[in-house]
């Protein structure tokens, strides 16, 4: 039996297109810093191109940690946090638990890019759930909720702790509040 993180594939073709939205709206926040390193827009690229139907599940999992990687080319935490949700984005073929990683990071690097961060997270993770069909929140809806199961990127890494924790967290209570 899969890991419950995984989803199946329908619903991980959904939520990678809401994950690549997520992490495209914090791009420039890289790309300003690496003009010329095109790993993150390709990441967000091939996340769509899975959730059309266009590349399949194997083809994205060979690559899925190429976006992420272009984080060790900009030194701003609002840059590598924009890079790493690409990389989450990328990886959703693989698990769909990442879609919530590309969330997380996309808020935190949104946060990290003003004087307000709190305040900018909190948009960013409104302009997230405002932004999910109810194919995706239904998607969504079937992952544990962060820290209940170990076998995935929900389980105990980098997700479980700081701002993504907190992020990860208001985005399963509301997608709860919604379904109860």
């Amino acid at each position: 039996m899969g890991s419950p993180q995984a989803l199946d594939d329908t619903d991980r073709r959904l939520v990678s297109l809401w994950a690549a939205d997520c992490a495209e709206r914090v791009l420039p926040l890289f790309e300003a810093e690496a003009p010329d390193d095109g790993r993150a827009r390709d990441g967000i690229e091939r996340a769509r191109g899975y959730g059309r139907g266009d590349l399949e599940a194997a083809t994205m999992i060979r690559r899925r940690f190429e976006a992420g990687r272009a984080a060790r080319s900009v030194h701003s935490p609002a840059a590598v946090a924009a890079a790493r949700a690409a990389g989450q984005a990328s990886g959703v073929a693989h698990m769909g638990a990442h879609a919530l990683g590309a969330a997380a990071y996309a808020a935190k690097a949104a946060s990290l890019d003003t004087a307000d961060s709190e305040a900018a997270r909190r948009d960013e993770v409104g302009w997230q759930v405002e932004h999910m069909t109810p194919g995706v929140r239904s998607a969504l809806t079937k992952l544990p909720l962060l820290g209940e199961n170990s076998a995935g990127p929900l389980g105990n890494g980098l997700l479980t702790s700081g701002v993504l924790a907190v992020t990860i967290r208001e985005i399963q209570a509301e997608l709860r509040s919604e379904a109860g």
